[in-house]
C-alpha cells in the first residue's frame, strides 16, 4: 500500500479534517442516528457505491483507503473512537470515493443522509465542525484525485479538456493518465480503445470503462443524476444552478421547503467561470467564481437540496398551475419531475461572434471560460480574448500569468462603458495584454481532431486583417436568455426574450403564470451582477411561501401578450 498523496496544505489542517468528537458531542448525536456494529474486516464503505450516511466510531476503527490512477490502494486515515466517516458525497446520498473496512469489532452510530441534514441544522456548533471536516476531505480528494473517475488520453486533447473542465467545475475528484508519459495508459488504450475516435477513455469508480463519453454519460457513472423517487413532488424546482438558483435553494431549504435544482452544465453558471470576483461584498481579497459557487452548492446540500446536474430541462408543463396542482418539468433523458412552484433561473447562453468555424471549434480551442485547466493548456502561447465586460477583464488578467501574450479584441472604442475601473487599470498595467479596440474576430481555421490552427481579426476602421498562428480563443461576449424550454408554457417575455415579472405587485418575481417565478440574468430588468442575483434568490423564497399559503381561489392566470 502506497503513501497518501495528500497536499501539504491539507496536512496542516488534518486536525480539522479528522476531528475527535467529545463524549458530550457524541451523546447529542445519538438522537439523529442508530447503533450499528461491524465485524472485523467487514466493509463499511465501497468506492462507487452509495453509503447510507456517516458513521461515528464508538469503539474499534474504520480504516479508510483511497485508490490512485493505477488502481493501487493508499492509506488515508484510520477513524478511531470519536472520529466519523464521510465527506460531501454523504450529504446527497452519492457514491463513495473511498473504501472503508472495520478494524476489529467496531461499534458505530449510523446517521443517514436525511438525518445528517437535521443534525447540521439542529446542532449549529457541532454542525459547523462536521461541515468543515467534510469539505476539507473533499478538497483532499480533489487534490489527490482519489476514488473519482480516471481519464486516459493526451493532456492536450480537446475531449480530455472538455471532460476535465466538466469534472472540475462540478467539484469531482479525478485523475489523468497520459499515454505520452505513462506505460499503463498505453496498455489500457491498446486493450480498450484501438480506434483513435474512442479516446479519451473514462474509468468509472465502479470499474466501468466509457469510450469518449459525453458529460451526461460520465455524470451518470459517478452517480450525479439521481432525481430521487419518481413520485416525489417538490415544493420548489429550480431550473439553473447559477448564483441566483443556488441562493434560492439555500434559503428555500433552510426554511423547510423541499427543493430540486436542475442545471444543464455545472453549478455556478457564468459566474462560476470567473477567474476572480473582486467587488463582491465581504471578500476584500477577491474570490474565484468557482469557489463562491462551490460554497453555495455545498451549503444548499447541507440544508437538503437535491441536485440534478448535468441535466437539461427541455419543457415545462405549467397547465396544472391553473388548478393549483404540481407542474411537470420534462428532462432531456425522458424523465419528468413535479413541483408545486418553479423558479426560472436558467440564466443565459453564451453568445458567439459572427465568425466562421466558431461552433465547430468549441471545446477544441474555443472556450467560454478561463479555468486553470485552460490556462495550463495554453501556457507559454499567445491567445485571443474577445469581450469587454468584467468577466473578460478578469479572464485576461488571469491568463496573462500563464501565457506569452493576450490579444484582447474589443468592438467598441474603449473599455470604460462596460468594465470596472480597477480592471481597466490592471489590464493597462499588464505588459503582455494588448488591447485592440474597434477590432473583431472574423475567422478561425483548424480541424476537429487537431483544434484551431489560425485566428484572423479585422480592424474595423481600416479594414486591415491580421492572421496569426494562435490555438486558443476565449469568448466573453455576454449571453442571450435561456428560455427555449419555456415555449410550451405561456410565460410572458419581453422583445429580447427575457422573462417578465411583477404583474402581481405583491409577488414581484412571479411571471405571468401563477407559481412560476424568474430570478437572475434570465429575468427582464435584472441587474447583471452576482450580488443582485443572490439577492433575488433570497427574495423569491418569501414570495414562494406567500404563493403556497394563498387559497386556490385567489389564483388568476395572466396570459402572455
Amino acid at each position: 500500500m502506497s503513501a497518501t498523496p495528500i497536499s501539504p496544505t491539507f496536512e496542516a489542517r488534518r486536525a480539522q479534517a479528522f476531528p475527535v468528537l467529545a463524549a458530550e458531542e457524541i451523546a447529542r448525536m445519538h438522537r439523529f442516528g442508530k447503533p450499528r456494529r461491524f465485524a472485523d474486516g467487514e466493509r463499511v464503505l465501497a468506492t462507487g457505491r452509495v453509503s447510507p450516511g456517516i458513521y461515528v466510531v464508538l469503539s474499534g476503527a474504520i480504516r479508510v483507503v483511497g485508490r490512485d490512477a493505477h488502481g493501487h490502494d493508499f492509506a488515508v486515515t484510520d477513524h478511531g473512537p470519536g472520529n466519523f466517516s464521510g465527506e460531501v458525497s454523504q450529504l446527497s446520498g452519492r457514491p463513495s470515493f473511498v473504501d472503508g473496512v472495520a478494524v476489529g469489532e467496531t461499534n458505530t452510530l449510523e446517521i443517514t443522509s436525511d438525518q445528517l441534514h437535521a443534525l447540521l441544522v439542529g446542532e449549529a456548533a457541532l454542525g459547523e465542525k462536521l461541515m468543515r471536516a467534510m469539505i476539507l476531505r473533499r478538497v483532499a480528494l480533489i487534490e489527490s484525485g482519489a476514488g473519482g473517475p480516471v481519464l486516459i488520453g493526451a493532456a492536450t486533447s480537446p475531449d480530455v479538456a472538455r471532460l476535465r473542465s466538466f469534472l472540475s467545475r462540478n467539484g469531482i475528484p479525478h485523475q489523468l493518465l497520459d499515454p505520452a508519459t505513462d506505460s499503463d495508459a498505453q496498455v489500457f488504450i491498446a486493450r480498450y480503445a484501438p480506434e483513435p475516435g474512442q479516446l479519451p477513455l473514462a474509468v468509472c469508480p465502479d470499474g466501468e470503462v466509457l469510450r469518449n463519453p459525453t458529460e451526461n454519460e460520465l455524470a451518470r457513472c459517478i452517480g450525479m443524476l439521481d432525481a430521487g423517487a419518481e413520485d416525489a413532488v417538490y415544493d420548489v424546482a429550480i431550473a439553473g444552478a447559477g448564483p441566483a438558483g443556488l441562493a434560492a435553494a439555500v434559503y428555500a431549504c433552510s426554511e423547510g421547503l423541499s427543493v430540486l435544482v436542475i442545471d444543464a452544465r455545472a453549478f455556478g453558471g457564468q459566474a462560476g467561470a470567473s477567474a476572480r470576483i473582486e467587488n463582491y461584498f465581504g471578500f476584500p481579497t477577491g474570490i474565484s467564481g468557482q469557489a463562491l459557487a462551490g460554497r453555495g452548492y455545498t451549503q444548499a446540500q447541507k440544508f437538503g437540496a437535491r441536485m440534478l446536474i448535468p441535466m437539461e430541462t427541455v419543457r415545462l408543463d405549467c397547465e396544472p398551475s391553473e388548478r393549483r396542482e404540481p407542474m411537470s418539468l420534462h428532462l432531456a433523458d425522458g424523465r419528468s419531475v413535479r413541483a408545486r412552484t418553479v423558479v426560472i433561473a436558467s440564466g443565459a447562453s453564451y453568445r458567439r461572434p459572427d465568425c466562421s468555424n466558431v461552433k465547430a471549434m468549441e471545446g477544441r480551442g474555443v472556450w467560454y471560460w478561463a479555468s486553470p485547466i485552460e490556462a495550463r493548456m495554453c501556457a507559454g502561447e499567445e491567445v485571443v480574448l474577445v469581450g469587454g465586460g468584467n468577466s473578460a477583464g478578469q479572464a485576461a488578467v488571469f491568463l496573462s500569468a500563464s501565457v506569452k501574450k493576450v490579444w484582447m479584441l474589443l468592438r467598441g472604442p474603449d473599455l470604460a462603458a462596460s468594465m470596472s475601473k480597477y480592471l481597466i487599470d490592471r489590464i493597462a498595467a499588464t505588459p503582455n495584454i494588448e488591447l485592440l479596440t474597434r477590432t473583431e474576430l472574423v475567422g478561425l481555421t483548424g480541424a476537429h481532431d487537431t483544434g484551431i490552427a489560425t485566428v484572423t481579426w479585422r480592424r474595423n476602421e481600416s479594414g486591415e486583417r491580421e492572421t496569426r498562428p494562435i490555438r486558443h480563443v476565449f469568448l466573453f461576449l455576454g449571453a442571450d436568455p435561456s428560455t427555449d424550454w419555456l415555449k410550451d408554457c405561456d410565460v410572458a417575455v419581453d422583445d429580447r426574450g427575457f422573462v417578465t415579472t411583477g404583474e402581481d405587485a405583491s409577488l414581484s418575481l412571479q411571471t405571468s403564470v401563477p407559481g412560476v417565478f424568474a430570478i437572475g440574468d434570465v429575468r427582464a430588468g435584472s441587474v447583471k451582477r452576482v450580488g443582485a442575483a443572490i439577492g433575488e434568490g433570497a427574495a423569491v423564497v418569501s414570495q414562494i411561501h406567500a404563493f403556497l399559503a394563498r387559497p386556490a381561489t385567489t389564483v388568476v392566470r395572466r396570459r402572455a401578450a
